[in-house]
C-alpha cells in the first residue's frame, strides 16, 4: 500500500475534466461543472484522499524505523518458535506454552502457529490470526482481567478486582505482557485499545487530572471544580467510595483520611491522591506483572522514545479513518453548519492530512485513536453516545481547544484556510503539556 504524506493544496494538480474554479462576489472560491456547483474542491473527493487512511507520518516513522533497527533477534536461538494449539482452548493452550518458556528470547524467533487438525504452512497469516484471537480472549471482560472504561464500550482498563475473578491473575498479566511484547517485537497488532493512563504507566509517566477526562468526564468535572473553587464548605474528607458487588465501601486516601477535611490549602494533594487511587494504586500489582512480561521482549528504555499516543499506534495500529464517515457523523454548534466556510476549510485540512495526523486529531478531540466497530455514528463520550462535535468559539488569535468528554472541538472563526490549517496543526502537535485539552 502506498504511503501518503500530508498534501500541500498546490500539489493537487489540475481540476478533473469539466470542472472550473470561480470566485464568488464575496471573494470565496467555488467549483462548477455542467451539473454541480459546490464549495468543495472536487480534487479532494477521490477515495485515495478520503481514506481509509494509511500509516505513519515522518516523525513517527523515523522513531519506528529506529525502534525496529534496535530490536535485534538474538543469534543463538532456533529459527522458529512453534505453538500447537486447539482453537477452542486457544487462551489456555497459549498461556501454558508461553509461560513454560524460561528464556524469553526464544519468543523472538519466527512464530509458527498450528491449530489442531489444520495442517498447513504458516507464512505469517496464522500468526497474525493468533494475535487477533488472543486479543479477543485476553481482553474479554468476561474473564475479569480487563474491563471497559467508564466512558464507552471499546476502551479497556485493567480490572482492579481481577484477583477476585482469577486467583492466578498476576501470572495471567505477565503472560498478557509477553503476548503484547511479542506483538510489538514481531510487528503485529493487538485488536484492543486501552485508556491513555495505561500507556502512560507503561512509559513510567505521571498520570494527571487531564488524563481523567476521557475516562470519566463526570469525575473529571467535579475534581476540576474543586481545583477552581474553595471546597472547604463541602465538608469533603480524604476518602473515596468504592462499589464492589453492589455494596459501597469507604476507602481512606491517606491515614485517618476520614478525619481530614479537604480545604483550599490541601485540595491539590486530595486531587493527586484521587487520581493515584483511580488509575495507579489499585492496579499496581497487575501493571507490574504486565510490564515484567512486556519488557522481557521489548527493552524499557527503547519504548520510551515514543509518547503515549505513539505507543498506542505501535501496539494497536491506526485503525481505518474514513473521513467521509467522520464528516457525515459530525454535529455543529453555536453558529457553525456543514457549509460554513470555516467548516469547509476544516474538512479540507483533514483531507490534506496524512494518516497519523488524522489520528492525532482524533486523539486530541476524543482521547483515543479507536473508532468504534460501526464507525463514527457510534462514537461515545462520558455520558453515552456522543457524536464528534465542532463548536464556534473564541477569537482567531486562539488555538483550537478540545473537550474529550464531549468529543468536542472548539474552533475559532479563522479568516483563511491557511490560518486554520496552521493553528489546528499547532494545537494537535502541542496537545501534550498545553492547555488545549480539558
Amino acid at each position: 500500500m502506498r504511503r501518503r504524506s500530508s498534501l500541500d493544496p498546490s500539489d493537487l494538480g489540475p481540476l478533473p475534466p469539466g470542472w472550473e474554479e470561480r470566485v464568488h462576489s464575496d471573494g470565496r472560491v467555488f467549483y462548477i461543472d455542467h451539473s454541480n456547483t459546490q464549495w468543495e474542491d472536487p480534487r479532494l473527493q477521490n477515495a485515495a484522499i478520503t481514506g481509509p487512511a494509511v500509516p505513519y507520518s515522518r516523525d513517527y516513522k523515523q522513531k519506528y524505523d529506529y525502534f525496529k533497527k534496535k530490536l535485534k533477534k538474538p543469534a543463538d536461538i532456533p529459527n522458529r518458535f512453534e505453538m500447537k494449539l486447539k482453537r477452542n482452548a486457544v487462551l489456555e493452550d497459549s498461556y501454558r506454552r508461553i509461560l513454560s518458556v524460561k528464556r524469553p528470547d526464544l519468543l523472538k524467533a519466527r512464530l509458527w502457529v498450528e491449530f489442531d487438525g489444520e495442517k498447513g504452512l504458516d507464512y505469517g497469516g496464522v500468526a497474525r490470526e493468533w494475535f487477533f484471537l488472543m486479543s479477543k480472549e485476553m481482553f474479554n471482560p468476561y474473564y475479569g482481567l480487563f474491563e471497559y472504561s467508564a466512558t464507552d464500550n471499546y476502551t479497556l482498563q485493567i480490572n482492579p478486582n481481577s484477583g477476585l475473578c482469577n486467583e492466578d491473575h498476576l501470572t495471567y498479566f505477565k503472560f498478557i505482557g509477553r503476548v503484547a511484547g511479542m506483538a510489538v517485537f514481531h510487528g503485529k497488532l493487538l485488536d484492543a485499545f486501552f485508556i491513555r493512563p495505561f500507556y502512560k504507566m507503561m512509559l513510567g509517566k505521571p498520570i494527571t487530572l487531564q488524563d481523567m477526562e476521557s475516562v470519566d468526564g463526570e469525575y473529571f468535572n467535579s475534581l476540576k471544580w474543586i481545583l477552581e473553587h474553595d471546597p472547604t464548605d463541602l465538608d469533603m474528607r480524604f476518602t473515596i467510595d468504592e462499589e464492589l458487588f453492589g455494596q459501597t465501601h469507604q476507602h481512606d486516601l491517606k491515614p485517618d483520611g476520614s478525619e481530614i477535611v479537604v480545604t483550599n490549602e490541601n485540595k491539590d494533594e486530595y486531587i493527586h491522591l484521587v487520581i493515584q487511587w483511580r488509575f495507579v494504586n489499585r492496579i499496581q500489582k497487575q501493571m507490574t506483572a504486565f510490564k515484567e512480561g512486556f519488557f522481557e521482549l521489548v527493552p524499557q528504555d527503547l519504548i520510551k522514545i515514543f509518547d503515549e499516543n505513539e505507543l498506542e499506534l505501535l501496539m494497536c495500529g491506526l485503525g481505518d479513518v474514513d473521513v467521509n464517515d467522520w464528516r457525515a457523523n459530525t454535529k455543529y454548534k453555536n453558529g457553525y453548519c456543514s457549509n460554513h466556510m470555516v467548516i469547509l476549510w476544516f474538512w479540507k485540512a483533514v483531507l490534506l492530512m496524512d494518516a497519523e495526523k488524522r489520528i492525532r486529531l482524533l486523539q486530541f478531540v476524543t482521547g483515543t485513536s479507536r473508532v468504534p466497530m460501526n464507525g463514527f455514528a457510534e462514537l461515545y463520550g462520558s455520558n453515552g453516545p456522543q457524536l464528534f462535535t465542532i463548536e464556534l468559539w473564541g477569537t482567531r488569535e486562539k488555538l483550537p481547544r478540545a473537550h474529550t468528554c464531549f468529543n468536542r472541538l472548539d474552533l475559532p472563526p479563522y479568516e483563511s484556510f491557511e490560518e486554520l490549517r496552521e493553528k489546528l496543526n499547532i494545537a494537535i502537535e502541542n496537545a501534550q503539556g498545553f492547555d488545549g485539552v480539558d
